[in-house]
């Protein structure tokens, strides 16, 4: 009969080849310098001092680190080094990889309602999104994200861990890490279901309910012009929401979990996808707002 151990840390057993490494690398490489060009951008030129770029700037920021909690941990042990982590250190990337998640997740939301507040309500915009409200709900949704993070985390990390201690993943995430607890988790598993499907249902509501809102008004432009510019502006967040969402549906809320499958996606959402074509579009429509 073996006797249970206590898990100190977590072997993260999926592997990718060498060649790999160096496409990811350039991926988050590529990425993390588009993202800084967006804030030098955003805080560099007075005409992009507006709520938009606001949020888009803080998104950017959030784009820096939700990839960096994972690929870099992966990208570190893919170059020959050890693929231990530590309990505590699967604790931390478990929740930072959701805080950093769900956050963005909110921000999708109140941009969405600022399309809507300045396609919908032109002429009261700058009153209704002013700089305390822009505040307000940037701070909120960070406050949402750790929530909803905390929550997750609690419930993933309050079951015991006696080993085995491989995780068949390349970072610790919810529906690997509950497969090594030494007790039931078939409730656990529902009411992380709910959490996770719930608050992504939530905000995607929201945002179809705004940019229903939108395309009547933008249906309602007499000028072609003014209906091409007004769809230009939602067109790159509406593509990014389709591409933050589809991954969570995929990993998330499919009853038959396929762990190859979800490393895929997972890889492609944390690295290829915020270094999409849509994202270094609107890189170079940032810089062609800045002073000479």
């Amino acid at each position: 009969m073996k006797i249970p151990f206590v898990v100190t840390e977590f072997v993260l057993l999926r592997s990718l080849e060498t060649m790999l490494f160096i496409l990811f690398l350039s991926f988050y490489v590529f990425t993390f310098m588009g993202k800084l060009l967006i804030l030098m951008a955003s805080t560099s030129s007075t005409w992009l001092h507006t709520p938009m770029y606001f949020f888009l700037c803080k998104l950017s920021i959030f784009d820096i680190f939700f990839p960096s909690v994972s690929s870099l941990k992966m990208l570190f042990y893919l170059s020959g080094n050890s693929r231990a982590i530590s309990y505590g250190g699967c604790v931390s990337q478990l929740f930072f990889y959701h805080f950093l998640g769900c956050t963005e997740c909110f921000l999708y939301t109140v941009m969405a309602y600022d399309r809507f507040v300045a396609i919908c309500f032109p002429l009261r915009y700058t009153i209704i999104m002013s700089h305390r409200v822009c505040a307000i709900l940037a701070s909120g949704a960070s406050f949402g994200g750790c929530i909803q993070a905390t929550f997750l985390t609690t419930l993933t990390f309050q079951l015991p861990y006696c080993g085995p201690n491989e995780v068949d993943y390349y970072f610790c995430d919810i529906p690997v890490t509950l497969k090594l607890a030494c007790a039931d988790t078939s409730a656990l598993e529902v009411v992380r279901f709910i959490s996770i499907g719930l608050m992504p249902l939530s905000c995607f509501l929201l945002i179809l309910t705004c940019y229903s809102c939108i395309l009547c008004s933008i249906l309602q432009i007499c000028s072609a012009e003014g209906r091409l510019c007004a769809f230009s502006t939602c067109s790159a967040h509406l593509t990014a929401i389709l591409l933050f969402y589809m991954p969570v549906v995929l990993i998330y809320l499919r009853p038959t979990p396929s762990p190859w499958m979800d490393a895929t996606v997972q890889a492609l959402n944390n690295l290829v996808t915020p270094f999409s074509e849509i994202r270094m579009r609107k890189v170079l429509h940032l810089l062609s707002f800045l002073p000479e």
